[in-house]
């Protein structure tokens, strides 16, 4: 085990949360599933991997059919087809905006009137799917009902792509906000002000004719019943953040070394410090070997890229291999020049992991595999080059 993976594992065994971001398209989703998986495995303990990603992408990660908004749990088999008896248990679930709003209603409703009478507007669908940020919103929501309730001694976050992830990190203050603004007060005038009914009745009934019957009203309606839910919302806001800022939990920020995904991670990074929440290390995948940058490395494919000149060298490696030499020839050619890419790109790779570097303590690396990640094997195997472990 190198310090980079016993110093990644003491992390996450020492927290609660772990909260996933990156950048599209960097193996995001794909390294919490694996964290999740190796800790899990390892570990003699309750470990859920929890998307709010909407592209979907868990169930493919893990193998399976699909996943939805309450927690399933990925069988021992599953473990066992990759040669691992786990020691805990492997929890997966996919974050469903709907589902998650209905149940807040009935969270924060003082009574059942007021939670049925919000449930039956009319706008209620519509408004809520476009409301602050609402995905954001309910994904945070959703993080501390299932840390309140104890049922996992980890919860691993895969959060949407870097921009996204920073909404949903600001969503508990939008939403608390909302409440004090002005356009929740000019929203709900018309049910507070006999004057303003008055006033703007010719209005509402343009309105009325163009929206349909009753819209103005459904809006004012839903936001009145909304704001009498005011207090557990503001309650609920203030101890999310409370939770994401906690010792208990830990950001990872994944990027590949490509220059666009690494300038994201930086800026990402540096966005999660200056909001004072922990970032815990930076993970950096699909990285290419440092041994290409070595000079034994360089030397031997200096002495590959020889043999084209050396007629006698060719001849044996002709009998030898079976190839004829022109063969030989355009192929060691074409090796030299690919050689002679790849370390100008693990050059620019090393670099910007130096600048990264200034971003965070801890640094893990994930190196490039061949083949698509989709099953537990797949996944365990990348687990083990960030935390460690056997191998089957």
């Amino acid at each position: 085990m190198t310090a980079a993976q016993r110093a990644l594992a003491e992390l996450v065994g020492a927290k609660e949360m772990v909260v996933v971001c990156g950048s599209g398209g960097v193996g995001k989703t794909t390294t919490a599933a694996a964290l999740g998986a190796a800790v899990a495995a390892a570990e003699k303990c309750r470990v859920l991997v929890l998307t709010v990603d909407p592209a979907r992408r868990l169930a493919t990660a893990l193998g399976m059919d699909a996943i939805g908004n309450a927690e399933i749990r990925v069988g021992d088999e599953s473990f066992a087809a990759a040669g691992i008896q786990p020691r805990g248990e492997l929890w997966v679930a996919m974050l469903d905006t709907k589902a998650g709003w209905d149940e807040l209603i009935r969270r924060h409703a003082p009574d059942s009137r007021l939670r049925d009478s919000v449930l039956a507007n009319p706008l209620y669908r519509n408004l809520t799917s476009r409301f602050v940020h609402s995905h954001g919103y309910i994904a945070i929501e959703r993080l501390l009902e299932l840390h309140a309730s104890g049922r996992y001694d980890l919860v691993v976050v895969d959060t949407p792509p870097s921009r996204n992830a920073l909404d949903l990190l600001d969503s508990p203050g939008r939403m608390r906000e909302f409440f004090g603004s002005r356009l929740l007060k000019w929203l709900t005038v018309p049910y507070r002000s006999r004057l303003f009914n008055l006033a703007s009745k010719p209005f509402n009934q343009i309105a009325d004719r163009v929206l349909g019957s009753s819209f103005l009203q459904d809006i004012a309606q839903f936001f009145t019943l909304f704001q009498k839910m005011e207090p557990g919302f503001v309650r609920r806001a203030t101890q999310v953040e409370q939770l994401l800022s906690d010792q208990r939990t830990t950001f990872l920020v994944v990027s590949t070394l490509e220059p666009a995904p690494a300038h994201e991670a930086g800026y990402l990074a540096s966005e999660i410090s200056r909001r004072r929440l922990p970032l815990g290390a930076l993970v950096l995948n699909r990285v290419l070997s440092p041994a290409i940058r070595a000079r034994a490395t360089s030397a031997a494919a200096t002495k590959m890229a020889a043999l084209v000149g050396d007629g006698k060298s060719l001849k044996k490696l002709s009998t030898a291999s079976g190839v004829p030499v022109p063969l030989l020839t355009s192929t060691l050619d074409g090796l030299a020049d690919s050689f002679s890419d790849l370390v100008a790109v693990a050059k620019r790779e090393a670099e910007r992991r130096s600048e990264l570097s200034a971003q965070a303590k801890l640094i893990a690396e994930v190196p490039m595999l061949d083949g698509d990640i989709t099953d537990l094997d797949a996944l365990l195997r990348i687990g083990r080059h960030l935390i460690g472990g056997e191998t089957p």
